[in-house]
């Protein structure tokens, strides 16, 4: 029998990202997103909805989101879902639903930054090839950016990285 675990979500960076490190020295953020729905009523009136989704990024993935990502960035996530369970101090069990990154889409510039209007960032890791790339993308809309893409292209392929996918513990 088939099984999918998968979520995504497109919305917005509730907080900053705070990139911490475990005892082995490995890398996990803990961030915010979230999604609003809207519709209309049986009365026609308009109504708004708001979930919040709680993620995790390990690894290389949390290095480079807590890099580039920011509290209201719009960004898309993508992982499969995972549930913990612990004991609280007044012995009541809690549980908690997280999203477990896996790719990661930064869909707005970075705040304050006009030329970075054009700029994404793309996380992604891919199981199959174990690598994982980050890159800035960018679309020229001038003959001046264009005769400098070539030059940018070059600065952007010293910047991709690989990274074995063993290393990251999901």
């Amino acid at each position: 029998m088939l099984n999918l675990n998968r979520a995504m979500v497109i919305g917005n960076i509730t907080r900053d990202l705070e990139v911490r490190y475990t005892p082995n020295g490995q890398a996990v953020t803990n961030f915010g997103v979230a999604t609003n729905r809207r519709w209309n009523d049986s009365d026609g009136n308009q109504k708004e909805a708001v979930e919040y989704h709680e993620i995790v990024a390990w690894g290389k993935l949390a290095e480079i989101a807590g890099q580039y990502a920011k509290k209201g960035q719009k960004v898309y996530v993508e992982g499969r879902l995972q549930t913990r369970s612990w004991e609280g101090q007044d012995g009541a069990k809690r549980n908690k639903t997280e999203i477990i990154a896996e790719n990661f889409i930064l869909l707005s510039p970075k705040s304050g930054d006009i030329a970075a209007s054009r700029d994404s960032v793309e996380v992604d890791v891919n199981k199959d090839k174990k690598e994982i790339k980050a890159k800035p993308k960018k679309s020229a809309d001038t003959a001046d950016e264009k005769s400098s893409d070539k030059g940018n292209k070059d600065k952007q392929e010293d910047n991709d990285e690989e990274i074995n996918l063993d290393d990251i513990p999901f």
